[in-house]
């Protein structure tokens, strides 16, 4: 058995291992009553190995021992290698990064008590449920977690980071119409709370709610639009940032592939992702060990770059960096903090020069396929604009359309950048993500309505 495991390890190029440690807490409010109070303890570790062209991958949780799990994360790579050998695996040379500049916490959320926590959300509720709301649902989480790394080339590097944040819905009914309306904020610490007026922004939520159940459903078609700096901001992650993750350009599934250098935008946009920003998506190095970095994307409407893992990288030509992974599942290349850099036009300016058309503003999910470059996003509500001015409210608007058309129809690209924090979703894992966007008038796009 010995020699066969000497045999296995013989034949592996490479093989790392991430710790991970945390814990995380959250507590449900449901009409202002505790649904739920928890607390969670993980540890665990994600190991992986190469030989030839197979990853073996392996998971373990409790208590860790690398060698055993190098050693069978090993012999699934052999295994696989042997049955059904696949063209070499090279990866991006990495070199060890530099941890600083972590985001501060200034209060510890440890150091605040669970029947403080559950006040503050008992406010939160009690402000989300103006006159007409039916019901409410606010929830508190809170994690702090550890990442260790090495691997066979000699990186070893480790972060803690620590994350807040809440969410509050509220629901109005009338006639067996529903309409609802979001709220939620996310960041590093509990001074989230201090910085963030959150009894405002539920009585925010309650209110959209109520004004969405008396608004009209706007009649459709093609038109100029203005997308607030939320809906321009998922625009920019869902529909531009997943198109350019390399894993997908090399299965096929990008309208972005063999575009490097094209101009394939307006001008005016520039699309970034910085895991560095002390946003949501923040990170110091990535699920390989390769440090954060800048990436222009999208710059002054020219395809700039892909976002690479290790051996995205070493295929296509790139800088590694940017491999995510939820907890220890297998790292798959992912966006951080995504967003449409700032321009130098006004709100004002966009509702001059539209004159009649739509303003569309935050989301509620949508769909896009990277491989068509096609894509549907809903909106939160919208407005009406008639002679350069901000009319009737709207609900259950859309815009869709082709990434690529939209991209070359942006006319004005606001000063007024914002980010919204959330969690996105690929391979069945979810990461912490930020994207944003300052405003955006589009002179022509598809508006779903009645």
């Amino acid at each position: 058995m010995q020699e066969l495991i000497m045999t296995i390890m013989q034949d592996i190029k490479f093989y790392d291992c991430r710790v991970i440690e945390g814990s995380s807490t959250s507590i449900i409010l449901d009409n202002g009553k505790i649904e739920e109070i928890s607390r969670n303890f993980t540890r665990g570790a994600g190991v992986r190995a190469l030989c030839g062209g197979s990853w073996g991958y392996t998971s373990v949780e409790g208590e860790i021992d690398l060698k055993q799990g190098v050693e069978a994360a090993s012999k699934l790579a052999f295994s696989m290698n042997a049955s059904t050998p696949k063209e070499d695996v090279e990866l991006a040379a990495v070199n060890p990064p530099e941890v600083k500049n972590l985001p501060e916490v200034r209060i510890d959320p440890r150091d605040i008590s669970i029947e403080e926590k559950v006040d503050l959300l008992k406010n939160i509720e009690t402000n989300a449920k103006v006159k007409g709301i039916n019901s409410t649902k606010v929830m508190y989480l809170e994690s702090e977690f550890k990442v260790e790394y090495r691997s066979s080339d000699g990186i070893e590097c480790a972060y803690e980071l620590m994350n807040v944040g809440f969410a509050v819905s509220a629901v109005a009914s009338e006639n067996g119409v529903y309409q609802a309306g979001r709220e939620s904020r996310f960041g590093y610490g509990y001074e989230l709370f201090k910085k963030e007026n959150v009894l405002e922004l539920a009585g925010k939520a309650g209110n959209t709610a109520i004004e969405l159940l008396k608004a009209k459903t706007p009649k459709g078609g093609e038109m100029p639009v203005i997308l607030d700096q939320e809906l321009a901001g998922v625009f920019a992650h869902e529909a531009v940032g997943h198109a350019s993750e390399a894993d997908l350009v090399l299965e096929g599934d990008s309208i972005l592939e063999n575009r490097i250098g094209e101009q394939i935008a307006s001008p005016l946009i520039t699309i970034i992702d910085d895991p560095t920003l002390h946003e949501f998506g923040y990170y110091p190095f990535d699920a390989e060990g390769a440090k954060s970095k800048r990436t222009e994307i999208i710059k002054n409407g020219v395809f700039n770059s892909y976002l690479h893992s290790r051996e995205t990288a070493a295929k296509l030509g790139g800088t590694p960096g940017n491999c995510r992974a939820q907890g220890y599942s297998m790292p798959v290349v992912r966006m951080s903090n995504t967003f449409i850099d700032n321009g130098d036009a006004r709100l004002e300016e966009m509702l001059e020069e539209i004159k009649d058309g739509m303003y569309l503003i935050g989301s509620r999910g949508g769909q896009v396929n990277t491989g068509e470059g096609i894509f549907q996003f809903n909106a939160e509500k919208g407005y009406l604009i008639k002679n350069g001015e901000l009319t009737e409210l709207v609900r259950d608007v859309s815009l869709s359309g082709k990434t690529l058309e939209i991209l070359n129809h942006v006319v004005l690209v606001g000063n007024d950048l914002k980010m919204t924090a959330g969690r996105c979703g690929k391979a069945g894992q979810l990461v912490p993500v930020s994207d944003g966007s300052p405003h955006l008038s589009i002179s022509k796009a598809l508006v779903g309505g009645a």
